[in-house]
C-alpha cells in the first residue's frame, strides 16, 4: 500500500459536522452569524476545519444546520464567486467567467436543516440517510486542532468499539473523561480536573452509533454518548497537540492573532 492508499481510501468516509447552534457566549462576533461562519483571518472556521479533513483525505461533508442556515447555504452556493477573480458581461447571461482556482476545492458538501433548537443527538438523527458509509467521523464546527485525522481512524479500527472520542488536555471548561485501559467509562458533564482529558470532539463512529438516536434526542454528550458509554462501546484516542474551541471572544482574538501571525499549529495544509 503506497503512503497515499490511506487517504485515497478516506474519501468515501462522511463527516458529520455540528453546525446548528446559536454560539450564545459569543455575542460579539457571531450576532449576525451562525457560529460556524465566524471568520479566523477572513475564511469561516467551519473552512478550516474541513482544510484539516481534505488534508487526510476526506472529502464528503454533511453539515448539520439550524440557526441562520440561510447564511450557510449560501456560502457554499456561491463559494467559487466568494473565492475567485471573474469577469461577468451584464448585458448577456450573467455567468461569471472564472479567472483563478482559489474556489476551488475538492469537496462534496451535503446542507442539511436539522431544525432551529434541535439538540445535538437530534441532528445527527436527521442527517442518518446522508450517512452513506459503515464508518463516519463527526465533529462540532466550532473549534481548530492540529489531530492526526488519520491516526484517529486507524486507533478507532484497533480497538474494534462502535465509538471513538478525541481526548485532549483542557483549556478552559469542558467535561471530563475517565477511562479504564482504552476504554471510557465515564462521559460525566462535569467541571473537569486541571490534569485530565476532556471531551475534544473529532469523533468516529460506525453507523450502529445511529442507533442510539433519534430526531427528537437529546445532546450527545448527555444522552447517546452516555449510553455508548454504559455499553462499553466508547474508546479513546489522546491529542497532545494544539486544540482550542471558539467560545469566547477572547478565543477569538486569539485564534486571529495566531493565524494573522501564521503561527496557527492547525494549518497542516499548504
Amino acid at each position: 500500500m503506497t503512503s497515499d492508499a490511506p487517504k485515497a481510501a478516506n474519501a468515501d468516509i462522511p463527516i458529520v459536522l455540528l453546525c446548528g447552534g446559536f454560539g450564545t457566549r459569543i455575542r460579539e462576533a457571531s450576532e449576525s452569524l451562525p457560529k460556524p461562519m465566524i471568520d479566523i483571518g477572513g475564511k469561516p472556521v467551519l473552512w478550516h476545519i474541513m482544510k484539516l479533513y481534505r488534508h487526510h483525505g476526506f472529502r464528503k461533508f454533511v453539515l448539520c444546520l439550524g440557526y441562520k442556515a440561510d447564511v450557510i447555504k449560501d456560502y457554499f452556493l456561491r463559494f467559487r464567486i466568494y473565492q475567485a477573480d471573474f469577469t461577468v458581461d451584464l448585458s448577456k447571461d450573467e455567468r461569471p467567467e472564472f479567472h483563478t482556482t482559489s474556489g476551488d476545492e475538492d469537496w462534496l458538501v451535503t446542507c442539511v436543516y436539522t431544525g432551529l433548537e434541535t439538540l445535538t443527538g437530534g441532528r445527527l438523527a436527521r442527517v442518518a440517510d446522508y450517512i452513506e458509509a459503515d464508518t463516519f467521523m463527526l465533529t462540532y464546527g466550532d473549534g481548530v486542532a492540529d489531530v492526526d485525522v488519520q491516526a484517529l481512524l486507524d486507533a478507532h479500527r484497533a480497538h474494534g468499539r462502535v465509538g471513538t472520542v478525541t481526548a485532549v488536555h483542557p483549556t478552559s471548561r469542558f467535561g471530563e473523561l475517565q477511562a479504564d485501559g482504552d476504554r471510557i467509562t465515564d462521559f460525566a458533564e462535569k467541571p473537569m480536573l486541571n490534569e485530565g482529558l476532556v471531551n475534544g470532539g473529532f469523533f468516529v463512529f460506525e453507523r450502529k452509533f445511529l442507533d442510539y438516536v433519534g430526531p427528537d434526542s437529546d445532546m450527545l454528550e448527555s444522552d447517546a454518548l452516555q449510553k455508548l458509554t454504559a455499553d462499553g462501546e466508547l474508546g479513546y484516542y489522546v491529542h497532545d497537540g494544539f486544540w482550542r474551541g471558539m467560545d469566547t471572544y477572547r478565543e477569538y482574538t486569539e485564534l486571529n492573532r495566531l493565524w494573522d501571525q501564521d503561527q496557527a499549529p492547525w494549518k497542516l495544509w499548504r
